[in-house]
């Protein structure tokens, strides 16, 4: 009896696929707020999936750093990452809308210019065999500097600290000069002098603790650039239906949780600089004017270089913003 019993149990339990682990690598220290978001969004997997996928979380850029994730994600070497869209503007023009100055400068804006770029986004994704779950914005982007800015000319020779090939050429013509550094290399760099001025969002300022080497921080707004979560296509079919499928639905709930958390970040970033001794103001006229002018320049330069899909993502963006 018991034998026919052990032996039946071990036929059903052959029948159900082994428990699958998969690394998905992120840039970011674990107390970022996009971090935290995917490590709630493994977790729903898991409890989806009962366990039988199981995504473990790399924070710091231990496994991939953001130009590292596509080639990463794309071999398989790590099944899912994220990275900030934007890193991949030499790729595409699409992506560099993703931090075209001025272009969305709140949520709504940028809800917007992401429900005109996402069909874009995907079909290039897919061409290097990766497929996109979910993408979530930073709070909107600001100035840090040592001394204050009134305007454009106080930024004439400054080392400020770029990002992506967009905010190289915003601070080029804003008379600054692009220094590419990493989000963990921040401190370093200024206490070195390899930058004496950033712009970046109240999260990372506050996360690198920002007042330790800058006093000013302008809510400029430049734009909300997007980190988005991909995934390795290959081994996402690979999955059971119902795997995919507790995938699919984790992703869906992680974008709608990443969005509403980047707004409350956004508000409470930005009381710890002021509790910490910065300035925190809006830019001046003149400056806001300026980086303005700026913008529509780059955006014009943009449209020069996009194809047919490219301007068709800007105009169904526009065309959802008229009159808003």
């Amino acid at each position: 009896m018991f034998f026919g019993v052990f032996a039946a149990s071990f036929a059903i339990s052959g029948t159900v696929r082994a428990a699958t682990t998969w690394n998905l690598a992120i840039p970011y220290p674990s107390q970022n707020f996009l971090t935290q978001n995917d490590r709630a969004f493994a977790k729903d997997v898991g409890q989806l999936t009962h366990g039988q996928l199981k995504i473990v979380v790399n924070s710091d850029g231990t496994l991939a750093n953001n130009a590292a994730m596509i080639p990463s994600v794309a071999s398989g070497a790590v099944p899912m990452g994220d990275m900030l869209m934007s890193y991949l503007s030499n790729q595409n023009p699409i992506y560099a809308l993703d931090a075209m100055p001025f272009l969305a400068t709140g949520y709504p804006q940028a809800e917007k210019l992401w429900q005109a770029q996402k069909p874009a986004v995907e079909k290039l994704l897919a061409r290097q065999g990766l497929m996109l779950l979910y993408a979530v914005p930073w709070p909107p982007q600001g100035l840090y500097t040592q001394k204050p800015v009134q305007n454009i000319a106080d930024l004439k020779g400054l080392r400020i600290r770029s990002y992506n090939a967009t905010l190289a050429k915003l601070i080029k013509l804003s008379g600054g000069i692009p220094t590419e550094i990493s989000v963990p290399q921040i401190p370093q760099a200024f206490s070195t002098g390899m930058v004496q001025a950033m712009i970046t969002s109240p999260a990372t300022g506050a996360n690198s603790q920002a007042w330790d080497y800058v006093n000013y921080f302008y809510d400029v707004k430049a734009w909300l650039p997007k980190d988005m979560v991909i995934v390795n296509k290959r081994m996402f079919d690979a999955l059971s239906k119902a795997q995919q499928k507790a995938v699919l639905t984790a992703a869906v709930t992680a974008e709608k949780r990443g969005w509403a958390a980047s707004r409350e970040v956004y508000v409470k970033k930005m009381a710890i600089l002021k509790k910490h001794g910065m300035h925190v103001a809006p830019p001046t006229p003149q400056l806001k004017s300026a980086l303005d002018a700026i913008g529509k320049e780059m955006l014009a330069n943009w449209e020069k270089q996009a194809d047919a899909t490219g301007k068709g993502v800007i105009e169904r963006y526009q065309a959802s913003t008229s009159g808003s």
